[in-house]
């Protein structure tokens, strides 16, 4: 594997994550709710706006490629103890699967979380993504009972179901309190 640098994105750096994430919604449109033709018309103050909302981890080659990106919101509210983190837009370029890319933002991810004193960190996969579900398991989330649709918003689409995965840091996912899981974010 090639050296690989994660780092977190500023606001300033709209323009890189824009660009990513309309790769990723070419790329792999299949894996996500929006679509990149409406991710297209999204004008700098909504993307701003993204950027502050969750923090956006990029994953670059030594030769400045942008190969990687995943981020991670946090929630909190008046039914739980301790905020939470929510990890979305998992996204590897083609060429770089199965080379580390996911394992190193992942790892970044959670380090960020625990800086974030988080209590545990929430993954949605869909059921019949196999690798995402082989991933999730393979790297300590732990699978829950709570499913949801993938693609609510969207009735003309085959929805299929997602499944909430927890990664412990210092809340028991036994324990995660159901008004984490219940909400749609």
């Amino acid at each position: 594997m090639t050296a690989l640098t994660v780092r977190t994105l500023g606001e300033d750096e709209w323009e890189t994550y824009r660009d990513v994430r309309l790769s990723a919604l070419n790329e792999s449109p299949e894996a996500f709710a929006a679509t990149a033709s409406g991710e297209k018309q999204i004008d700098e103050d909504e993307w701003r706006s993204r950027m502050r909302r969750s923090r956006r981890l990029l994953a670059e080659n030594e030769a400045g490629e942008r190969v990687g990106i995943v981020s991670l919101r946090t929630h909190s509210n008046d039914e739980v103890d301790q905020p939470y983190g929510e990890l979305f837009g998992l996204w590897v370029a083609p060429s770089q699967r199965g080379t580390g890319v996911a394992v190193n933002l992942l790892e970044a991810l959670l380090e960020q979380a625990r800086k974030d004193n988080l209590g545990a960190v929430l993954y949605w996969v869909g059921t019949d993504n196999a690798r995402g579900v082989a991933f999730a398991s393979g790297h300590g989330f732990r699978p829950t009972d709570y499913r949801r649709p993938m693609n609510p918003a969207s009735p003309d689409t085959e929805s299929t179901e997602e499944i909430a995965f927890v990664y412990p840091i210092t809340t028991d996912p036994e324990h995660v309190p159901s008004a984490v899981l219940d909400s749609r974010h």
